[in-house]
């Protein structure tokens, strides 16, 4: 386990990272986290990326670039804390596993859920009292 409650990432060069898998999952100490910097272009596997952020209460991935994603599978899940999250610029056509991406999310509410109401894949995904019409 890791117990870093903020992390500055502002200086990482993602640019040529194909792989986020596991990248954070753990952390269970995090309570934020900015990503706006990443550069998410190249990247095709986001799985287990946030896997057990149990203190992280919300975060927006409204600047990630999704299309090249094959696999989001348990990419929040165990972030039970997680109360807000920004999908807005999420593309899911390339994914083919998401199974359990937000299993284990009980915090979160649709209400705060930002979403492209077009991406069926993630909407169907989201925990039972989470769903998106």
């Amino acid at each position: 386990m890791l117990f870093f409650k903020l992390i500055d990432l502002s200086s990482f060069n993602t640019n040529n990272v194909i792989d986020m898998r596991c990248m954070f999952e753990g952390c269970s100490s995090l309570e934020s986290i900015d990503l706006s910097s990443f550069n998410t272009n190249n990247v095709i596997d986001m799985r287990y990326m946030f896997e057990g952020c149990y203190s992280l209460e919300s975060i927006d991935l409204s600047s990630f670039n999704t299309n090249n994603v094959t696999n989001m599978k348990s990419m929040f899940e165990g972030c039970y804390s997680l109360e807000s999250i920004d999908l807005s610029s999420f593309n899911t056509n390339s994914v083919i596993d998401m199974i359990s991406m937000f299993d284990g999310c009980s915090s979160l509410k649709k209400e705060n859920v930002k979403i492209n109401k077009k991406e069926k894949k993630i909407i169907e995904d989201l925990p039972s009292d989470c769903q998106i019409f």
